[in-house]
């Protein structure tokens, strides 16, 4: 499973806080390097996010297309055009 970016945000903001409110300085140095993993992440996330998103509306676009020229194609090819098919 991917984190998703809200996720990881999330996750860089604890680890920033952390790291400010530390006493030891190995605790912040290690917190600090845990933040910046997160927000690393978070990118990665993002683009994942975008790419989905802009797959989605491509896939939704074509499917759309597809629908209205199937749809007339498969009724000019019909043996009964006066009627519906029996699945739709």
């Amino acid at each position: 499973m991917e984190p998703s970016s809200t996720f990881c945000r999330a996750q860089e903001a604890i680890h920033r806080d952390r790291a400010d409110r530390a006493a030891l300085e190995n605790v912040r140095a290690i917190a600090r390097r845990a933040a910046d993993a997160w927000g690393t992440e978070a990118v990665f996330a993002e683009r994942r996010e975008a790419r989905r998103e802009k797959a989605r509306a491509i896939a939704d676009t074509a499917r759309s297309q597809s629908k209205q020229e199937i749809s007339e194609e498969e009724w000019l090819l019909s043996d009964n055009p006066d009627r519906g098919f029996a699945n739709s």
